[in-house]
């Protein structure tokens, strides 16, 4: 009896689970689209056709003077909690093109929209300048208008839209509160990729999306962006519908939409049940039964058949239980296991679980290798989410100092910059750490591999994200968390270009009053401030230095050592002070952005990044007066023309060579100058004896003994 009140109350709290969430989402992912497909209402022109969405139709030959069309998703969104007020945080991710089959003439445009449930295309539109948000005569009417749209417009209409084809945002009125020129391709009707977020926190809309421009005779891709701060529960109801509305009309282009994905996320008041669900009603007390002694006999019988059996099974796990644990105390040892399940936030997965989601760790699904394993795209169908596996290589060395070390920093840590973990797993001998997807992949794949090349300002905004992530760790946190390893590699972009630092394999943590701490020489050579070389500490000025060596990859659009550049130009700190010293900095911009970059924020970041990468740690900025400087809140440091050589001096009788420093005078005693010129030809990450030895083959040290 006692068996079966436990069900019974385990299935009634399930139930309550069920009713009482914690969070509503909404996710949903589209590689093309087929007419038999029920998730997606179309209205007026729009028909699904090769496998796209189809906007508007072609209106050669037809006797029509326009066409406009809708495609929404068929399930609602929603929006905000009217019960907490809080809004939903979204991003969609969709690829489109708007043809006009060669002609140079064409209009109007397609929107993403967000519009209050029942929305529909006005009856009284007849024209495609509204793209269908709106009727004819009440374009700007915001009193009758209710929507929240982002707009690809290739037709100026002159009351209201600015010259040329354009992106802007839209709230209730076709005429944008913010729009930026978009380099299109509607002659040739070349694919477009846009990503749309918004931050509930924040209030703010980002737009980013993909342009085409002539550099020479190549027509390059560019990524461009614009944003907006608005709170969405002052314009729209807590459920809305959404997708996508276009128009055309005389002077028209066919506009096809080819994929598109969304994920949402709202957390509710725990409080509040969802609408519809009604619980269920007790049982009546006084049920009779016709054969008390039979259902007793039975339920004892049963109940005593049902124990025995769970008993044998309960035993049969503990014994396999046991065996695996065994195995995996090879590897950690119980109190380490113990202590990440106590931790909120990730969770533990099985093995089977993450085997099953990679397709057993298959080599299409490898996003790249690092110097501790590989990196696996996985998808974990409970969460109805993409994510990324890290798997750590057996044959690493560092392997488990790594993944204890990520496992117990990284998930403490909350930062809309930083990579959030989302789970780990070690069994059979494998040791596995589960991230967020990133979409867009790492920041050095973009600088130097991409194919789409990143525009200044959202070049700009990777610089300011970069440096919010680490004022976080190094003042803002309860510890100061030295990283150890920033570099481009470890900065994921997120589906809005946003950077968030990953890898904390090699990070430490420091009380805030020492700031620093002996360790054995660890990080990726390039990146690495000359007195790691010497001192082997890790502090706060250590991370600083690699800052500013990304801060300079992303202007400059080249790698920190290149052996293949030109002479002189092999190291990029040298190279970028030697044109300060000459007065040509903005020589110095990467060449890809065609001269198209903000001038004041170019000669800022660069800058900013030959001040962090100082080769003296005590000339250098904390992190804090590093954002300053970026966002034009203090003025420009003055640095000398020439680099300054790093010198590091001590005692040599009284300290040992950890102890080093930069002071040139010592009270008297005898000294030791070590003059460090590093050279590295690869890009990797080492750590313990290896790295020590690697650092020695690869850099010069010229010592001056006093005699």
């Amino acid at each position: 009896m006692v068996v079966f009140a436990s069900l019974s109350a385990l299935k009634y709290h399930v139930f309550l689970l069920i009713i009482i969430p914690f969070a509503t989402s909404l996710s949903f992912n589209f590689d093309s689209f087929r007419p038999s497909d029920q998730n997606i209402t179309y209205e007026r022109d729009a028909y699904p056709a090769n496998g796209a969405i189809q906007l508007t139709t072609d209106l050669i030959n037809r006797d029509i003077n326009a066409t406009i069309g809708r495609a929404t998703y068929s399930k609602l969104l929603h929006l905000w909690d009217k019960a907490s007020g809080n809004v939903t945080d979204f991003s969609t991710h969709f690829s489109f093109s708007i043809n006009s089959q060669g002609r140079a003439r064409y209009g109007d445009g397609l929107a993403f929209f967000l519009a209050p449930v029942g929305s529909r295309i006005p009856e009284n539109t007849t024209r495609g300048g509204s793209l269908g948000l709106t009727s004819n005569t009440r374009r700007l009417n915001t009193s009758s208008n209710h929507f929240v749209a982002v707009e690809f417009d290739t037709y100026q209409n002159v009351q209201y839209d600015p010259k040329g084809d354009h992106v802007g945002i839209d709230i209730n009125s076709m005429q944008s509160v913010v729009n930026v020129t978009w380099f299109s391709s509607i002659p040739s009707g070349r694919r477009t990729y846009a990503w749309i977020s918004y931050n509930s926190t924040s209030k703010n809309l980002t737009v980013v999306f993909t342009g085409f421009k002539l550099q020479g005779n190549t027509t390059v891709t560019v990524l461009q962006s614009l944003s907006h701060n608005l709170d969405l529960r002052e314009y729209l109801p807590e459920w809305v519908t959404f997708g996508f509305t276009g128009g055309a009309g005389i002077v028209f282009a066919l506009q096809s939409i080819y994929s598109w994905n969304f994920t949402s996320s709202l957390e509710i008041n725990d409080n509040i049940t969802i609408p519809g669900v009604v619980l269920p009603s007790p049982k009546p007390e006084h049920a009779q039964s016709k054969n008390k002694l039979g259902l007793v006999v039975g339920l004892v019988s049963g109940g005593c058949v049902l124990v025995f059996v769970c008993v044998l099974m309960l035993f049969a796990y503990w014994r396999k239980r046991k065996l695996r644990e065994d195995e995996d105390n090879d590897i950690f040892d119980g109190s380490m296991t113990h202590e990440f399940e106590r931790s909120t936030g990730p969770k533990k997965f099985l093995y089977k679980e993450l085997a099953r989601c990679t397709k057993s760790f298959a080599h299409e699904k490898k996003l790249g290798e690092g110097g501790f394993g590989g990196v696996y795209k996985g998808f974990l169908r409970e969460s109805n989410s993409y994510v990324a596996v890290k798997r750590i290589s057996r044959e690493s060395k560092q392997g488990i100092k790594e993944y204890a070390s990520e496992v117990r920093i990284i998930s403490r840590l909350r930062h809309r910059h930083l990579v959030q973990l989302i789970g780990w797993c070690h069994e059979k001998r494998e040791l596995l750490l589960v991230y967020e997807f990133m979409p867009n992949g790492s920041l050095d794949f973009h600088l130097f591999k991409g194919k789409i090349q990143l525009t200044w300002p959202i070049r700009y905004k990777i610089a300011q994200g970069l440096a919010s992530a680490l004022l976080y760790l190094h003042e803002e946190w309860e510890q100061c968390v030295v990283h150890r390893d920033i570099k481009s590699s470890n900065i994921m972009l997120d589906s809005n270009f946003n950077a968030k630092l990953g890898d904390f394999g090699l990070a430490r943590l420091v009380d805030h009053e020492k700031g620093s701490q002996t360790t054995v020489l660890a990080g990726t050579r390039g990146y690495m401030a000359p007195e790691c070389f010497i001192t082997g500490k890790a502090s706060k000025e250590t991370d600083v230095y690699s800052f500013g060596v990304v801060a300079l990859e992303i202007a400059c659009g080249r790698k920190a050592i290149d052996p293949k550049a030109e002479e002189h130009q092999e190291n990029l700190v040298d190279w970028v002070w030697s044109l300060y010293g000459m007065g040509n900095l903005n020589e110095a911009a990467d060449p890809k952005l065609s001269s198209e970059f903000n001038e004041m924020e170019m000669k800022h970041l660069l800058i900013v990044g030959l001040w962090c990468a100082h080769p003296d740690s005590k000339c250098r900025p904390s992190i804090r007066q590093a954002i300053h400087v970026l966002n034009f809140e203090a003025p420009l440091p003055t640095l000398p023309p020439n680099m300054p050589v790093p010198t590091y001096c001590s005692p040599s009788q009284l300290l040992p060579t950890s102890s080093l420093s930069s002071s040139y005078e010592t009270n008297g005693h005898e000294i030791i100058v070590a003059q460090i010129q590093y050279s590295v030809n690869r890009d990797n990450t080492d750590s313990s004896n290896n790295t020590t030895a690697s650092a020695a083959s690869s850099s010069s040290a010229s010592m001056l003994y006093p005699r």
